[in-house]
Parts: structure tokens; C-alpha cells; sequence
């Protein structure tokens, strides 16, 4: 009888002893499990965060704009494109909101071209740049900003409006200006902007450039003489294209002034009272639009940037450009009410004819080169 007292006894003893361990072990576990969840919630929260941000492999953000009810994109462009910006961004708005539903704001600078692509480069986080020329866009390639292959990731090779050189006179032309030849005349005096200073200026420089070498079966020898000419004969050379304009219109300096042809429209249809003609040797001034991969990815907005490059060059946007006096993108498709009030330009180069914008600004631009030589010679 004692021993089975005994034996019940240490039964007890171990159905004690297990239940505490069992009590320890949920009581272990449960902490455990509030632990891990609390964790698990902290690591969601912060890894939430960073996803609306931080760019995926591969250099694409991740789509911010399928997480967010509101995006915001920096346009960073020339002057001149401002007015067909400014009619085309609230469509393209409302095409996001009825495809995405989500609302896109845009912030917009506009200024001269250099300035804006030194803007650029100093830290303006521009999303989309409209610049003046290639060989801006190129500078922030240099600057790591844009990735080499842009023209590839953007339709026609990035020109998304395009326009030809105008030479604006006087009301009436008293002085008969017809070509770039008469720039050269003793009783012509004439106005541009420093190549040096302005992007569209070089435009400027190189339309004599290529007019003399279509005349002398491209003698560089006899275009050189031809431009060092016409130099001789300028009134002001200004700062920029702005200046040069301010100098011709408001000043009254000179008897004409090279400008954009579309500006000089654009100037007409707001009831300034300008003439001018398009000479029948002329050159494409071709403009490019890119996306800033840097700061798009740092945005997380590379996704809404890309589809507002894609819709600039839609049937609806490049006819606000056209409104506004640029040329069709596509002579061949372009309709006649398209270039009714365009002068038709015969024979057209384009800056591939001269090596594309690296060899132009290095043969040109740099110092020592081609303009420098110009002006030199136009002092003797």
C-alpha cells in the first residue's frame, strides 16, 4: 500500500513538473510570436517606404504612379516652346487621370537653352528637358545625367519639333534682304547672338556656313571667307537669342536678324509687326525632348516622364507645335494646311550633314576653332 502511495506520489511530482514546462514553453512561444509580428509589422512599414522610391535592378524606378494618387514632373525647356507646353501638358493631364487615375502636376522652367542645361547640371532636378539643341542634351549625358543612348529610347530620334533660320527685316524690307548673301552687302548691318554664349546661335553660324558650301561645291576655304564676311557687317552680337531680338526690335540696331522662324511666327500672331523671308538653302534646327534617367529614378517617376515623351510626339501634340509655326516632323506626311504660311525651303541640311554635335561644337565652337577664326578675320 505504501509503495503505491509512493508511486502516485511521483506521478504527481512529474504531471507537476511537466505542466510547468508546458506553461513555459506557450508562455516562451507566445512572446516569441508577439515579437516576430511586431518585427515583421516595423520591417513592412519601412520596406513600404522605400519602395515608392528607390529604383528597381536594372535602372528602372519602380511605378510610383500606381501607388500614389498625385505625381509631379519637373519640364526644364528653351523659351520659344512654352506656348505649345502650355496647350499640350493639359491634355496629356487629362489623358493620365482617365487612363491611370491618378493627377500629374508639372513644374516648368523656361529660359535659354545653355542656361537651362547649367541649370541642369548645377542640381535643378528636371524629370523632362526640351532644349535648343542636341549638343545640350549631350552635356548632360556628360554629366551622368542622361543615359548615351537616349535618341534610341524616344521617338525620331529625340527631335521633337524642328524649325528652319529666318532673317527678320524691317517692315516692307526697304533693304530687299532675300538670302543669306545679302548679309554681306556694304549697306546691310545685321544682328545674332555669340555662339559662344547661345545655342541658337550656333544654329545661326552654321546656316551661312552651310549656304556658302552649297554655293562653292563645299569649299571650306571660300565658306570660311563667306561668313567672316557677313560678321563683318554685325551690328550687335548679343548674349543671347532674347538680347539679340531686344536689340533688333526694341533698339532698332541693324537692318536684320537671324532668328528661329517659328519664333518670329509666334512673335506675328501676338500683333508684332515683323517681316521676314526663309531662304531657300537653309538647315533643319532640330530640338530634342529626353527624360533625365537620374532624376526620374530618383523620383520614382520614369514611368509617368516617359509616357509624356511618348505623347509629345502624338497627332494631338505636334499639331499645338504646329499652330505655333514649327515645321512638321515628317515633311512626307504633313498636309497643306500643315505649310500653307510656311516658305518653302528647297534645299534643307541637317547637322548629320556636318558630323552630328560633338565634331560641330569641337571644329566650331571650341576655342581656337572655326568661329574664333571667323571673328578674327572680321576685325581685319
Amino acid at each position: 500500500m505504501k509503495g503505491w502511495r509512493f508511486d502516485r506520489q511521483w506521478a504527481r511530482i512529474a504531471q507537476i513538473f511537466q505542466s510547468f514546462w508546458a506553461a513555459r514553453s506557450m508562455r516562451k512561444s507566445i512572446s516569441l510570436f508577439v515579437i516576430g509580428a511586431s518585427l515583421s509589422f516595423a520591417i513592412a512599414a519601412c520596406g513600404g517606404g522605400d519602395n515608392a522610391s528607390t529604383p528597381t535592378a536594372g535602372g528602372n524606378a519602380s511605378p510610383v504612379s500606381n501607388q500614389s494618387k498625385e505625381v509631379e514632373l519637373t519640364l526644364v525647356s528653351y523659351a520659344i516652346p512654352k506656348a505649345a507646353h502650355d496647350a499640350i501638358i493639359p491634355k496629356f493631364v487629362e489623358q493620365w487621370k482617365k487612363e491611370k487615375g491618378q493627377t500629374v502636376t508639372f513644374r516648368q522652367s523656361y529660359g535659354g537653352s545653355g542656361s537651362q542645361t547649367r541649370a541642369v547640371v548645377d542640381g535643378l532636378e528636371a524629370d523632362v528637358t526640351h532644349l535648343a539643341l542636341a549638343a545640350d542634351t549631350g552635356k548632360l549625358v556628360n554629366a551622368g545625367l542622361v543615359k548615351p543612348d537616349w535618341t534610341s529610347k524616344v521617338p525620331n530620334n529625340g527631335t521633337v519639333a524642328k524649325t528652319v533660320a529666318a532673317i527678320v527685316v524691317r517692315p516692307g524690307n526697304p533693304k530687299n534682304i532675300k538670302t543669306f548673301q545679302d548679309l554681306t552687302r556694304d549697306d546691310v548691318k545685321w544682328v545674332t547672338a555669340d555662339p559662344k554664349t547661345s545655342g541658337g546661335a550656333r544654329w545661326n553660324y552654321l546656316v551661312l556656313w552651310n549656304d556658302a558650301l552649297k554655293r562653292n561645291n563645299n569649299d571650306e576655304a571660300k565658306a570660311r571667307e563667306f561668313v567672316a564676311k557677313a560678321y563683318k557687317n554685325v551690328a550687335v552680337l548679343a548674349k543671347d537669342a532674347r538680347e539679340a531680338t531686344d536689340a533688333f526690335a526694341k533698339q532698332g540696331q541693324g537692318d536684320a536678324l537671324i532668328n528661329y522662324e517659328n519664333e518670329v511666327i509666334l512673335a506675328k500672331q501676338k500683333g508684332e509687326k515683323l517681316d521676314y523671308v526663309a531662304p531657300d538653302v537653309n538647315i533643319s534646327i532640330d530640338t530634342p525632348v529626353a527624360v533625365v534617367d537620374q532624376n526620374v529614378d530618383k523620383h520614382g517617376t520614369r514611368e509617368v516622364a516617359e509616357a509624356f515623351v511618348k505623347y509629345l510626339f502624338t497627332p494631338e501634340a505636334q499639331a499645338e507645335f504646329l499652330k505655333l509655326g514649327y515645321r512638321p516632323l515628317d515633311a512626307s506626311a504633313a498636309t497643306k494646311a500643315d505649310t500653307a504660311k510656311l516658305p518653302e525651303v528647297k534645299t534643307l541640311a541637317s547637322i548629320k550633314d556636318f558630323g552630328g554635335w560633338d565634331e560641330v561644337q569641337k571644329k566650331f565652337f571650341e576655342d581656337g576653332g572655326e568661329f574664333d577664326q571667323t571673328l578674327a578675320a572680321s576685325k581685319q
